[in-house]
This record gives C-alpha cells, sequence and structure tokens, in this order.
C-alpha cells in the first residue's frame, strides 16, 4: 500500500533496469487532408512496424507483443488497430496486442509500457507503434443510437470538438493563452520560437539527419495468409511520399503575418502552434539478452518514464513535473541532461516550459519540433523519443530526455542514455 509521502507526489514513475529502445522508425507527417488524408491509422501503423522490423532483421515471430497508441477512430475497424499492426506485421498469433491512450502522451505511454512489462519480466520483446490520421477524424453523432428527434440532429466535427476539455470549458488552445498571460510571453517571443523551429527542421533535413528515420510510404498492400488483404492508398497522383509536407523555409515576417487563432488579443496562431498532420512511428524495446540474439546494437537505454498531473486550464506546463520526476528517479540533475525532444503543442507552452526549468534551448529540439513536423497525437511520443535517442549517437552525447503535455493536465517524460557514449 502506498504511504502517506507517495501518494502526495507530483508524479507516477518507474526506473528500469534492462529496457532498452534497439531502432525507430517513422512515416513522413504529411499536412491535413494531404498525401496520407485517406489512410487509416491502422494501415499507417502497419506500414512503419514492416519496415522496422525488416531494417533491423528482426524476426516478427520473436516480438512478443505491440503496444499501440492511437487517439481517433479513423475506421470502422478502429477497436482493432494494435492487434491488426501485430497481425499484418506477422508477428504469431498468439502475440497479444493492448492499445494505451494519454491523449498526446500516448506514444510515450507505449514505450513506457512496453518497458514495464519487461521490468515486471513479463517479456523480452515489444512493438511500441504509434499513429494518427488527423485528417479522417469523423463527423459524429453521440445521441441519435434511438432515433432523430424534430430538430435535434446533432452531428459535430469529432477533430474541433476533441479540442475542448470539457472539464474546465478550455479549448487547447486557450490552455496556451492561459499560461502566456501568467507567464508574461509574448506574441513576438512565440513567433520566433516558431521561425526557430521551421529552421531547425529544415536544416536537419537537409543535412541528412531525417534520412534515417524516415522511411518513404508508397501504394502497397499487407497480406497475411488466411485473413483478408489491407491496402495503402497514398492520394490520387501521388506515388511516393517520403518529406515531411509541413516542414518549409518560414520567416518571422510571414509568421508576425497571421491572425490570432484562439483569441483577438491572443499569442497563437496557425503558424506557431503544432501542425495538424497524419503520421506513424514504430520503435523495439526489449532486454539486453534480446539485442544480443537478434544481432543489433540499441540506440539507447530506457532508463525511467514519469507521468503527472496538472491543473486542465494550463495543461502545457505538464512536461515540467514529468522532466522533473524522471530526473529525481534517476538521481540526475537538468544539467546532466544533453539533449531534450519536448513536443511544441503550442508556442508559449514550449516557452513557459523552458522558462519554468531554466532550460537551455540549444540542447533542446535542435531537429526542429512539433511547429514545423506536425503533431499526429498517437504518434509523437514515439517520435519525440527515437530522435533524441538518435540525437545522442549523432553527437556522442549521454543523457536525453523525450516529453510531452497531454490534453485534461496531464504531462509525460522518458529518460534515454546512449549506451556508445564515452566509448
Amino acid at each position: 500500500m502506498p504511504s502517506a509521502s507517495s501518494a502526495k507526489r507530483r508524479y507516477l514513475g518507474t526506473v528500469y533496469d534492462d529496457a532498452w529502445l534497439l531502432d525507430g522508425l517513422r512515416t513522413p507527417f504529411a499536412d491535413y487532408n494531404s498525401a496520407l488524408g485517406q489512410v487509416s491509422a491502422t494501415d499507417l501503423g502497419i506500414a512503419v512496424a514492416k519496415a522496422l522490423l525488416t531494417r533491423t532483421g528482426v524476426d516478427p515471430e520473436t516480438v512478443e507483443t505491440v503496444v499501440g497508441s492511437n487517439m481517433a477512430q479513423t475506421s470502422f475497424d478502429a477497436y482493432y488497430v494494435p492487434r491488426h499492426i501485430g497481425l499484418y506485421a506477422g508477428l504469431r498469433i498468439e502475440s497479444p496486442a493492448v492499445g494505451v491512450q494519454r491523449l498526446c502522451g500516448s506514444g510515450f505511454e507505449a514505450i513506457a509500457q512496453a518497458a514495464d512489462n519487461i521490468q515486471l519480466g513479463k517479456l523480452a520483446s515489444a512493438l511500441a507503434v504509434g499513429t494518427e490520421s488527423m485528417s479522417r477524424n469523423p463527423i459524429a453523432a453521440y445521441t441519435h443510437r434511438g432515433g432523430f428527434p424534430l430538430g435535434g440532429v446533432d452531428f459535430r466535427d469529432f477533430l474541433w470538438e476533441s479540442t475542448m476539455d470539457t472539464a474546465s470549458s478550455t479549448a487547447m488552445g486557450h490552455t496556451a493563452e492561459n499560461l502566456a498571460k501568467r507567464y508574461d510571453i509574448p506574441r513576438e517571443a512565440v513567433d520566433a520560437f516558431a521561425a526557430e523551429s521551421f529552421a531547425r527542421a529544415c536544416e536537419a533535413w537537409d543535412s541528412g539527419f531525417y534520412d534515417e528515420e524516415v522511411i518513404a510510404l508508397e501504394n502497397q498492400r499487407f497480406e497475411r495468409e488466411g485473413y483478408n488483404t489491407r491496402e495503402l492508398k497514398l492520394k490520387r497522383g501521388v506515388e511516393s511520399f517520403s518529406h515531411d509536407e509541413h516542414v518549409r523555409p518560414t520567416s518571422l515576417e510571414v509568421l508576425g503575418k497571421l491572425r490570432p487563432a484562439f483569441s483577438r488579443d491572443g499569442v497563437q496562431t496557425g503558424g506557431n502552434s503544432s501542425a495538424i498532420v497524419d503520421g506513424a512511428a514504430a520503435c523495439l524495446v526489449a532486454t539486453r539478452d534480446y539485442a544480443r540474439e537478434q544481432d543489433i546494437e540499441p540506440k539507447a537505454r530506457i532508463l525511467a518514464a514519469a507521468a503527472a498531473g496538472v491543473p486542465p486550464e494550463i495543461m502545457g506546463i505538464g512536461p515540467v513535473p514529468a522532466i522533473q520526476g524522471v530526473l529525481e528517479l534517476a538521481g540526475l540533475t537538468l544539467d546532466d541532461i544533453d539533449r531534450f525532444d519536448i513536443n511544441e503543442a503550442f508556442g508559449a507552452q514550449y516557452l513557459v516550459v523552458e522558462k519554468e526549468l531554466g532550460l537551455d534551448r540549444s540542447k533542446v529540439n535542435v531537429n526542429g519540433g512539433g511547429i514545423a513536423i506536425g503533431h499526429p497525437l498517437g504518434a509523437t511520443g514515439v517520435r519525440c523519443t527515437v530522435t533524441v535517442a538518435r540525437e545522442l549517437q549523432r553527437t556522442g552525447l549521454r543523457y536525453g530526455i523525450s516529453s510531452a503535455c497531454a490534453g485534461g493536465g496531464q504531462g509525460i517524460a522518458i529518460l534515454v542514455e546512449n549506451p556508445d557514449a564515452g566509448v
């Protein structure tokens, strides 16, 4: 039974003895209603899972489970997302699958639960897959199962409605505006940060950093003997999709001309908020012995994960207690951390996290972030964690943290270590 002191802790977390991120990949992220606009989250997840298993050379039948993260139901078979990813990626019929949901932190949660299962001794290998089609969010009705009363037709845009936290009557964008007011964050600073995010993402693509992380997508079929064939079809006229669509040169001057999106005198616009995109990401989480058996040198060791709750009306502050939590669990300080990948849900939201923690921006989101790359809800956490692990290897640095805020007032963070640092 938890002690009184533990019940008052600001986070829930786990330290891992033998959890490793073997490798990870993602799809390119596509702008809303563009190249991937008609591809279901399931098919995006299958594509990236199969690509990862092919690149690593891992026998799918040795992977013991799928932990899938996805928010919006984007097809009528959406209940089966993680299970179908496992089946069509070639895992054994006997390998179960589970879906997790921590809103914008769902991808982090998928990795954390894979590591939790390893820590508990339940398994030695897991496939963590985050996938999201923002474009295929449905137009939905929840009150018509019994019929349509006169004047009572109530179909709504699920994507738009889901941004409203009905507990605090606060839309996601307004939570960023609340933080901007509390911490005195001006519009100019938010636009400047957004311009930096675009510039860093462009530079990362131009330098080839993302070449090893992002797969090209083409029309393809997914088959499993004895079961129906699935198909991934890109937008008509698109034969191959290989580059993040929202990443583009974007000047401070252009950003400064955009109107506030959430309130007349607000600081958040469509240009300095995370892009609405479609995409998926996957990684293999396993023990060191499993990595040796598969002849894979891991990208990173997963040291700890933590999740925390914060007031819903300022949900963007969530990374602060989550990051503090993983540091406390691991016995490290902020000065020990060489790189951070913190999701840029909103520019003002990130700037408040930076201000509250006293972060050195030269260590954060050095390859761009959610403003430039986009934020497909269920996939973001896997992307951030894989990206920061790869950045540590590129630079030879040791410790990295991936983190995000989550709707409803939460934050989550994962601490990783480069096994090759100092070697």
